[in-house]
């Protein structure tokens, strides 16, 4: 496992509000994303997305693994907790972003795995 921080994730109530917010405040650009939900977000550093439907949400860090079945176990084992599996389950976007699952850890802190396309 590699653990660096790979993607971000920004959840709104609206996110064409959000993308005239944060491409305002920051200069971010955007496109359209996996679903007509939310975009890609192209930041100097780090890319990420945006995505309706998620009033009152904080930013969501996803950190990189090789192998997301065999991380997936691991948090288990060390008491942390797996929620949507393949929050963009769908071939296209796993063949476009990867694989991207939410968890918690033994202590209810949120983050997400992300497994880049092969």
């Amino acid at each position: 496992m590699t653990g660096e921080v790979s993607f971000f994730e920004l959840g709104v109530a609206d996110a064409k509000r959000g993308r005239a917010f944060y491409g305002g405040l920051f200069g971010w650009t955007f496109e359209s994303g996996a679903s007509d939900k939310g975009f890609t977000i192209t930041a100097p550093n780090l890319p990420g997305g945006i995505h309706s439907g998620d009033p009152g949400a904080g930013p969501y860090l996803f950190f990189k693994v090789d192998d997301m079945d065999t991380a997936l176990a691991r948090v288990r084992e060390l008491g942390g907790i797996i929620g949507d599996a393949d929050v963009e389950g769908d071939e296209e976007s796993i063949a476009r972003f990867g694989r991207f699952v939410l968890c918690e850890d033994d202590q209810g802190s949120p983050f997400g795995l992300h497994q880049p396309p092969a």
